[in-house]
């Protein structure tokens, strides 16, 4: 594995191997020293065209605490065009010998056309409407932690499916682990492809959830919108929602996922965001397990 570009290129065996990688690193985090040597000497770009919080800075954090060394390369306000600023950028990186880059792009498909241009290893952390691997990891990480396995595991993921690069990658990577996957979303919310994924699909939520071990939570992407996909807010909470009293329909020890950041009141409310079963806060420690494990797997570590 030379690339992480999309989560459908990961065999079984190979997601498996970063998934216990990430186990084992995992322990790092509870020592009062979190450095390991592994990647001394090594460069990581972290190259973002789009704003992000949490994966800019657990890639950074996950690359630090492997002992590289970290370059944020914040493509804000450059007003190349997109396709020549990225090749440009590409050199520039090769000439100072990045080992790996890290790259979210609003264009599906940019970390697949900068793996040409680079001799590192690139690891796509978002591109566009397409996909986002390593969130994908960090989630099946969490439901391996909370709920013993993925084989079998019955996944509900919930909301703006039509936008969402996270929904893309985790039908890929969960049914690749043996998971079931089960779509909900209004049809005006689901890709026009959408009978191509290796997963099911349903309009009902309250269908669903009595069968689901896990309900993950999709944020509806304003920011990708230009036309108006359901009536209201209100409404749209209402149908595809997950309150306390939904909640209460699911299995005793389901859990409820969000890839972050939770627009409380809309697709979950308060009640269910602060309740114990709710792993966001847990996805996010494992975000930097999964890169690091993610990281050192492809920058060779000894």
């Amino acid at each position: 594995m030379r690339h992480l570009l999309s989560s459908g290129d990961l065999t079984r065996d190979e997601a498996t191997l970063i998934l216990d990688t990430a186990a084992e690193l995992a322990r790092v985090s509870d020592r009062s020293v979190k450095k390991l040597p592994t990647l001394r000497g090594r460069t990581v770009v972290n190259l973002f065209y789009e704003d992000s919080t949490r994966t800019r800075t657990s890639f950074e954090l996950a690359a630090k605490r492997l002992s590289a060394d970290v370059i944020n390369f914040s493509a804000k306000g450059s007003s190349v065009s997109k396709g020549e600023s990225l090749k440009d950028t590409a050199l520039t990186l090769q000439a100072m010998g990045a080992d790996g880059v890290v790259i979210r792009h609003s264009a599906s498909g940019a970390p697949h056309r900068l793996s040409h241009w680079v001799d590192g290893s690139v690891l796509n952390a978002g591109d566009g409407t397409h996909e986002h691997p390593t969130q994908a990891l960090l989630d099946a990480f969490t439901m391996r932690s909370r709920m013993g396995r993925l084989e079998g595991l019955r996944v509900a993921v919930v909301g703006d499916i039509t936008h969402s690069r996270v929904a893309r990658s985790n039908v890929l990577l969960l049914t690749t682990l043996g998971a079931h996957v089960t779509l909900v979303a209004p049809p005006t919310l689901l890709p026009v492809s959408v009978h191509t994924w290796p997963c099911e699909v349903s309009y009902h939520l309250d269908d669903v959830l009595p069968k689901s071990d896990v309900a993950m939570m999709l944020r509806v992407q304003n920011e990708r919108m230009h036309e108006s996909y359901f009536p209201s807010v209100r409404e749209y909470s209402r149908n595809y929602g997950l309150d306390a009293e939904r909640l209460a329909c699911m299995p005793p020890d389901a859990v409820v996922m969000h890839p972050g950041p939770m627009v409380r009141g809309v697709e979950v409310s308060a009640e269910v965001a602060d309740s114990p079963r709710c792993t966001v806060t847990e996805q996010v420690a494992n975000g930097v397990s999964v890169r690091m494990a993610v990281l050192y797997l492809l920058l060779g570590g000894s």
